[in-house]
């Protein structure tokens, strides 16, 4: 069930456009990913589908510097709370969708 929601919000964002693809320019370029082209473009359509154009850009600098992520996640402004739980979705679709 969940995966077939997934597959569907990620049907509907792929209809609506093409980002700017920040978020799969940002893994290709980590260490992490090691050039893994098919991995990074799933997490492209999953950001496409469960963040904002600005959530993924803020997102993309975190494949940079980790260290960012773990400043905005014990930030204590209310928009970096807010933002936070929003990327913990998009990272936990991710890794349910993208394996």
């Amino acid at each position: 069930m969940k995966k077939t929601m997934v597959i569907a919000l990620l049907g509907m964002m792929a209809a609506g456009g093409a980002q700017a693809r920040v978020i799969e320019q940002a893994c290709l370029s980590s260490d992490r990913a090691s050039g893994n082209r098919p991995l990074c473009n799933c997490i492209q359509r999953v950001a496409d589908a469960t963040l904002t154009r600005r959530d993924q850009k803020t997102a993309a600098k975190f494949f940079r510097d980790p260290h960012r992520a773990q400043e905005v996640r014990q930030s204590d402004r209310q928009s970096d709370a807010v933002f936070w739980q929003r990327y913990r979705a998009f990272g936990a679709t991710a890794e349910n969708y993208c394996g």
